[in-house]
């Protein structure tokens, strides 16, 4: 059974940082998509950002290109998310997701990713 829990979400200033974790386990994701999206209130689930577990290829949206930083570590099978630069249009419940389908390049519609995590927080203060 697959499990993704998200972790690191909080309150931060405009301009500030965070790092999120999304902590995978049961199955081998070698051959999987795994991705971030985020979802604020009233508004659709967006791509945010997607990566390669085999290879460590990543894709970005536009919004958040040359701010957030996706990486995983094959060790500890956790998929990390950094924030820089934050805005306040960035504050969205973030969730990790898994595609098992798709090899690359990471599916941007949520509705192709299987498996999902419960969500973490992320508040931008202004």
């Amino acid at each position: 059974q697959v499990q993704l829990v998200e972790s690191g979400g909080g309150l931060v200033q405009a301009g500030g940082s965070l790092s999120l974790s999304c902590e995978a386990s049961g199955r081998t994701f070698n051959r999987d998509a795994m991705a971030w999206f985020r979802q604020a209130p009233g508004k659709e689930r967006e791509f945010v950002a997607g990566l390669r577990w085999s290879g460590g290829y990543t894709s970005y949206a536009d919004s958040v290109k040359g701010r957030f930083l996706i990486s995983r570590d094959n060790v500890k099978i956790t998929v990390y998310l950094q924030m820089n630069s934050l805005k306040p249009e960035d504050a969205a419940l973030y969730y990790c997701a898994v595609d098992t389908d798709t090899y690359w390049p990471p599916q941007r519609d949520p509705k192709e990713y299987e498996y999902w995590g419960q969500g973490t927080q992320v508040t931008v203060s202004s």
